[in-house]
């Protein structure tokens, strides 16, 4: 034998009721459900509420809204009923809103509306649509009986959040059955019942499914379906988290935690109601009648992941009472909580230091004031004397709770919950967790509320996938580049890999787009030019981009800047203190002041928000991890020598007396391996920077004016008013530079410009390099780095390669970024 519920959405619409019908009338339940529990209409309850409020204050609006409401009962009865069936449907529907007519004008004559007076008028929304479901269910050729509740379910006076009581209840329902000469489908309206006198009550928001509880355990029925609009309890609300999945089995106990942080699939008296009985509860969805559901049994099968689920309160006030008064005092705890009891006020979590000088609860935002009231009365002479601090609310707070039997074997999965919340930047303000190790609960600023779920379902449901919601700053070449190979390759590095690079913002210097849903690589570029129909890009700022990257609140996110833009890299450190991690090819962060440079790092490194700048030296090549690894490995740099300028290494590379030195200049920039503006390569600033940046890796505090510049060019090449006259202004020097090369070929060396960094310096100098020299083999515009050190010392490491061009300093980039996504799990 079966019990059903029905929810409201269940039969909110023609189609919702003629999918009832066809459940009722399937092989699975024709003949085997006695009960059928029955909602009121979707926003039934709250349009019946808001009518008499309306009534109370008078507003005469109401009679328009209780029209629409009589309407909406008709139009059912009238598509589903002919003939006298639905005459008398009508007549029904006529006396109940005239009744309900009544109680309103006796509302606004009083200009008074009582607990037991709402609880009276909500109790409408059940009687109607049980009894109109009653009728259309006979219609349909499923005999069945409405059945009011108010006559069997007997609760106390508590209006508006009645307790049922069980001994008069269950008597009264075991008896009216026990009567029954055939068995018959019973429509019985949910949610309401009534006092000992006869007083109509309310069982509270969610107690249909109680009421379904209530006749399931009072007649032992082998199971109770819940029938909803979801297919069931899901791993975290799949209005929060999007990829959340339908948990198969859970058990009670589970079930219970899960609802009483905010689940809201099932009401948690309903689980303690069937909990004794050991009968499982069906989740289904009536709108998905094939799709099955989440069984609640007292044993579940065991889960494939460490955790069953994740859920939160949304709105939580957090109240501390503190003091060395409180340590090793008797009673104390109970004299706060029997306040707490007396004033009817409900504690969702409860957690005290271990010292007993404090303890801190978390109640709902409404008994904040009350409680704070209780307690400051009740311990008035401690918080006198000074033994006690007067208490302190604290409001505007969430709980996250993730709940599973497993955890209390499964090492590590605190530390998992408290990684995936810092790793996003997200304060855990009190912790809670019981003995049986079922549930770990977090209360964290509301805020955050979003971001920390979806950062613990990642961490625990996505099998190890690492995902990184990227906002990119610049999409010139080295951006544009970057979108390119996520585009290319972002399938491989989800299937493969498991990392997923999901890009929810973009800016170029004049606008810029937002999507926290995910945007097209491919698309981004016309996005920002704004050449798109319906284009959601709006003009570019750089404080509302850093504003909105924290605003959308999403988690796992990462900064990206692709510029040379100075004022885009002053801004690092504001980013960093939000907790975002940045990736960036931008040397002018880490070139600045070495104030600056150190604020960074250290930042990164207290706080373990990841700031990753490898491309800033040699693009692609793993020069600044791997001098990372030698410090951390406990090695020491003696000596870096090293050509990290792609535009010097190729003139330098080919300059061998068969072409003047400023036609070498001329082929480069026409390759593309010079600025448009070849002196801004020339005047040896960027090598200079990189220098700088490999000298402050290597633990030497320099500033840029320290850094030992020899100028390659003439003083007259940099006053060149143009670009044209610069060439003029070169040839004048191509003598000057034939004589450093014959001479130096003379003594079989070769010109090259290298950066050497040791002790307290850094300098950069036209050198002549013998044969054995490895700068020597470079070709083109490859780069070269020579790290000597203590254990490196008789043969030097070196890094060699292409040390620019779009591809590898985009492809090193992306590097980066796919290793933001290894630290998130």
């Amino acid at each position: 034998m079966l019990v059903v519920k029905f929810g409201g959405t269940s039969l909110g619409s023609i189609e919702a009721i003629s999918n009832v019908i066809t459940i009722l009338g399937d092989k699975d339940h024709a003949g085997n459900v006695q009960v059928a529990v029955a909602s009121a209409f979707s926003g039934m309850t709250d349009g019946l509420i808001e009518l008499a409020r309306k009534a109370q204050a008078g507003d005469s609006a109401y009679t328009g809204m209780l029209q629409s409401m009589q309407d909406r009962h008709r139009e059912t009865a009238a598509y589903f009923l002919k003939g006298t069936e639905r005459d008398t449907a009508f007549s029904l529907i006529e006396t109940m809103f005239a009744e309900l007519i009544r109680i309103l004008d006796g509302i606004v004559i009083l200009q008074e509306l009582s607990l037991q007076t709402l609880d009276r008028i909500m109790s409408f929304g059940e009687r109607l649509s049980a009894a109109l479901l009653a009728r259309i269910l006979t219609g349909a050729g499923i005999p069945a009986v409405y059945l009011d509740t108010r006559e069997l379910i007997k609760t106390d006076e508590r209006h508006g959040n009645a307790q049922f009581l069980m001994k008069e209840t269950f008597s009264n329902i075991i008896s009216f059955f026990h009567t029954l000469t055939k068995p018959v489908l019973y429509v019985a309206s949910g949610f309401i019942g009534s006092t000992l006198q006869g007083a109509a009550t309310t069982l509270g928001r969610g107690g249909s499914d109680l009421s379904a509880a209530i006749f399931g355990a009072a007649l032992e029925a082998e199971e109770i379906e819940i029938w909803t609009d979801v297919d069931g309890i899901m791993t975290a609300d799949p209005r929060l988290v999007k990829n959340a999945f339908k948990i198969d089995t859970i058990s009670y106990i589970e079930a219970m935690e899960l609802s009483h942080f905010g689940a809201e699939v099932l009401y948690t008296p309903t689980i303690k109601s069937t909990l004794k009985k050991g009968i499982p509860i069906y989740i289904r969805n009536t709108f998905n009648i094939k799709g099955g559901g989440t069984r609640i049994t007292e044993e579940a099968e065991e889960s494939a992941y460490p955790i069953r689920g994740i859920s939160s309160m949304h709105n939580v006030s957090l109240v501390r009472i503190q003091g060395s008064g409180m340590v090793g005092v008797a009673g104390f705890s109970s004299r706060l909580f029997g306040v707490l009891a007396r004033k009817g006020i409900n504690i969702i979590l409860i957690t005290q230091s271990s010292s007993e000088y404090s303890i801190c609860f978390a109640i709902l935002p409404e008994d904040a004031a009350p409680a704070i009231a209780g307690l400051t009365e009740e311990f008035e002479r401690e918080i006198s004397s000074g033994a006690i601090d007067e208490p302190i609310i604290e409001g505007n707070l969430a709980i996250v709770a993730v709940v599973g039997s497993r955890m209390k074997h499964t090492a590590g999965i605190s530390g998992r919950v408290f990684h995936a919340l810092g790793r996003n930047g997200i304060n855990v303000i009190a912790i809670a967790q019981g003995s049986s190790e079922l549930n770990i609960s977090a209360v964290i600023g509301r805020q955050d509320e979003v971001k920390a779920v979806n950062a613990i379902h990642e961490a625990f449901f996505l099998a190890g996938v690492r995902s990184v919601n990227l906002f990119l700053m610049g999409t010139g070449l080295i951006g544009g580049t970057l979108l390119d190979q996520i585009a290319d390759h972002r399938e491989v590095l989800a299937r493969d890999h498991r990392v997923r690079i999901n890009l929810v913002g973009a800016a170029n210097s004049r606008y810029m787009v937002f999507s926290p849903e995910g945007m097209d690589p491919k698309q981004v570029k016309a996005l920002l030019a704004n050449t798109v129909l319906q284009n959601p890009a709006q003009p570019f700022s750089l404080p509302l981009f850093i504003d909105k990257m924290q605003s959308l609140n999403l988690p796992n996110v990462a900064f990206c800047d692709c510029t040379a833009d100075d004022a885009i890299a002053s801004q690092y450190a504001a980013i960093l203190q939000r907790a975002i991690p940045i990736v960036t090819p931008n040397k002018r962060a880490n070139s600045g002041s070495f104030e600056y440079y150190n604020k960074l790092i250290s930042y990164s490194r207290e706080q373990s928000v990841p700031y990753l700048y490898e491309v800033t030296v040699c693009a692609g090549l793993p020069v600044i991890s791997t001098l990372r690894d030698l410090f951390l490995s406990g090695d020491k740099v003696r000596r870096i020598e090293a050509i990290v300028s792609g535009t010097l290494s190729y003139i330098f590379n080919n300059y061998d007396g068969s072409k003047s030195f400023s036609a070498l200049v001329r082929e480069a920039k026409a390759k593309g391996y010079t600025e448009p503006d070849p002196r801004d390569d020339l005047n040896a600033m960027d090598a200079a920077r990189k220098a700088l940046i490999l000298a402050r890796e290597c633990g030497i505090p320099l500033e840029f004016s320290a850094v030992t510049i020899e100028p390659l060019l003439p003083k007259a090449c940099f006053e060149a008013p143009s670009v044209d006259a610069f060439f003029t202004e070169l040839e004048k020097a191509d003598a000057g530079f034939e004589k450093r090369r014959s001479e130096a070929e003379q003594e079989g060396k070769a010109l090259r410009y290298v950066a050497v960094i040791e002790a307290h310096s850094a300098r950069l100098s036209l050198r002549a390099e013998p044969p054995e020299s490895p700068f020597r083999s470079l070709v083109d515009a490859d780069n070269m780095v020579v790290i000597t050190t203590d254990r490196y010392n008789t043969l030097p490491m070196v890094i060699k390669g292409p040390g620019a061009g779009a591809q590898v300093t985009a492809g090193g980039v992306l590097a980066d970024i796919v290793r933001i996504a290894r630290t998130l799990v």
